[in-house]
């Protein structure tokens, strides 16, 4: 089931996909047949005309595209509002009309400017004016993106906080095994957890400590000692978990749980 979060990302998506055809089509009402001889080329005549023909009517489609982008940012990045209305809006007390001042509100109108026969500024000025207008809505996504990244880190963070808590609760009562069981699973967690957040691919269906211990050294995310420290952890982790003819001790419980807990703050 789609979440709120997940339209909001389809949306944005969907604004940039969006921004990126008004964008050709811009620059193909603005540059005409030189426009269509360059798409033609690039990409052959029979796609490029499929393409020209998807193009939408910018005068048509821009507005909308604009007040659905407003709405997101107002949202998702209200710091650069002022600036995305700044783009489409003819500035206050203006009184010349120049490549530094015009608006894409003076491209809809299809305003411009000459002065003895020579063009002082056309509809061309709005490009890049349009073109940082889509740079803002990109910005927004990236911005969604690192959000929910801080927002999964933290959650994340309290989570194993608290079962590390739990796991402590448990040695201090004696419940030795179950304390241990406790601090493996979170330490596995976060060990994949990093190798996702790296972007490092785990092709083990049901990874162990170990397995994602050697994956981290192979990609150098930690060092010898490290690898050592935490395959000690696997270790009891193991003798608490899967071994049944022998008692974990008090000692290597307590280092299992305060291992985990530091390898939570230091490998990341």
């Amino acid at each position: 089931m789609a979440t709120n979060l997940d339209r909001l990302k389809k949306d944005l998506d969907r604004l940039i996909a969006r921004g990126e055809s008004l964008k050709l089509a811009m620059d193909k009402e603005i540059r005409g047949d030189a426009f269509v001889k360059q798409i033609r080329a690039a990409i052959g005549e029979k796609e490029g005309d499929a393409l020209l023909k998807a193009l939408p009517n910018f005068a048509t489609e821009y507005e909308a595209w604009y007040s659905e982008s407003l709405a997101l940012l107002r949202q998702l990045l209200p710091a650069r509002v002022d600036n995305f209305i700044g783009f489409y809006e003819k500035p206050k007390g203006r009184k010349d009309l120049t490549n530094e001042n015009y608006v894409i509100q003076d491209y809809l109108r299809g305003l411009s400017l000459s002065q003895g026969g020579r063009v002082i500024v056309d509809r061309s000025a709005a490009v890049q004016q349009f073109n940082q207008q889509l740079a803002i809505v990109k910005a927004a996504k990236k911005r969604f993106e690192s959000s929910l990244f801080e927002m999964r880190q933290l959650v994340q963070a309290d989570v194993f906080d608290s079962e590390i808590g739990a796991a402590r609760e448990l040695l201090k009562n004696k419940f030795l095994r179950a304390a241990g069981a406790i601090a493996g699973v979170v330490l596995e967690k976060h060990l994949r957890q990093v190798c996702d957040d790296r972007s490092i691919t785990v092709t083990k269906k049901n990874p162990g400590v170990a397995d994602l211990n050697q994956l981290l050294r192979d990609n150098s995310v930690i060092d010898v000692p490290e690898w050592r420290h935490v395959s000690m952890l696997g270790d009891i982790r193991n003798l608490c978990v899967h071994n049944k003819l022998k008692e974990p001790t008090a000692e290597q419980v307590t280092d299992l749980v305060d291992g985990t807990d530091k390898v939570l703050k230091t490998v990341a």
